[in-house]
């Protein structure tokens, strides 16, 4: 547009010219704008300038440019949009595994809860068996302490082991005199001996170096006596102390001392027992009714009858 302008300008400077230095006469007749670029030969240059170029190819390159910021804008918001929808999905995924663990977590908690009400329920349960038990085994002690209480007799005598003779009462027995049988005696205080450290050495002087004081021996009795009925002559006749006294309670004679050597004398579980054919009955030499051929045996005890082989223990209670 520009170079069409110039060309123009320098038409009209030419006809301006030959008008003034050589037109002479002649009329000169103005021309119009067309008629004289027309004469000029001037034709419109329609090709694009530089400068239009730059402009159109500035103005392509910001299209293009709008067009990569609206394709980056795009792909942003794609962008975006994936994040958004990844970013939702993975808070959906991170709520739904929440929910899991908080799931497994109450789950765990009610398991818990139900183990502690198990453990709670079995302890009640124990608690109870074993109260239940305990009355069981109460009333158990209690039966057999009632059956022993009704088979003990007027004496509180124990029940009798099975094959050993049961207790009789003198003052209902009558001796027969005319009737003789034997049996075998003896009264040993040996135990004494490996106990010195607890005996009364005051009674030093009655103690036998060997522990007899009545050395086996057979002797005779009537029909009807008693183990202390057999005692209490053969002591007498053989000039050897003892001491004797009558306990209502048990409805025998208790033996308190043989040759002067008491209960307690080697300690606080010493004393005399009985014992006839290897048994310690459970019941007074007064109440025992001999038989022909009974062994008889006084034996002194430092240890409630367990250094002498006794199963019962009354320290000379019912001798």
């Amino acid at each position: 547009m520009r170079k069409k302008k110039i060309q123009l300008t320098l038409f009209i400077m030419a006809i301006l010219t030959i008008a003034f230095f050589g037109g002479g006469n002649k009329e000169v007749v103005p021309l119009s704008m067309e008629q004289m670029e027309k004469d000029a030969g001037i034709v419109e240059d329609t090709s694009p300038s530089n400068n239009d170029i730059s402009i159109e190819a500035n103005e392509k390159n910001e299209d293009i440019r709008d067009i990569e910021n609206s394709e980056k804008e795009e792909s942003k918001l794609q962008g975006d949009l994936v994040k958004e929808s990844e970013e939702e999905s993975l808070g959906l995924e991170i709520d739904s595994e929440k929910k899991y663990i908080d799931k497994k977590d109450n789950d765990k908690k009610a398991d818990k809860q139900k183990e502690i009400k198990r453990e709670q329920t079995n302890k009640i349960e124990t608690k109870e068996e074993n109260a239940k038990k305990g009355k069981n085994e109460k009333a158990k002690i209690i039966a057999q302490d009632k059956k022993n209480i009704d088979e003990k007799d007027k004496y509180l005598t124990d029940p009798v082991p099975e094959g050993k003779p049961e207790p009789v009462e003198w003052q209902d027995i009558t001796i027969n005199k005319e009737n003789t049988l034997t049996a075998t005696l003896s009264v040993t205080c040996k135990t004494i001996l490996n106990n010195m450290h607890l005996f009364n050495m005051d009674k030093l002087e009655v103690l036998p170096e060997d522990g007899i004081i009545y050395a086996t021996k057979k002797v005779v009795f009537y029909e009807g006596e008693s183990v202390f009925d057999v005692l209490l002559r053969e002591m007498q006749e053989n000039k050897i102390h003892m001491e004797f006294v009558m306990t209502p309670i048990y409805n025998s004679n208790y033996i308190a001392g043989i040759n002067n050597i008491y209960e307690f004398d080697c300690g606080e579980l010493s004393g005399w027992m009985y014992r006839v054919n290897g048994w310690f009955p459970n019941y007074g030499a007064s109440r025992y009714q001999l038989q022909d051929g009974d062994k008889i045996e006084w034996i002194y005890t430092c240890d409630l009858g367990r250094d002498i082989g006794g199963d019962w223990a009354v320290t000379g209670g019912e001798e």
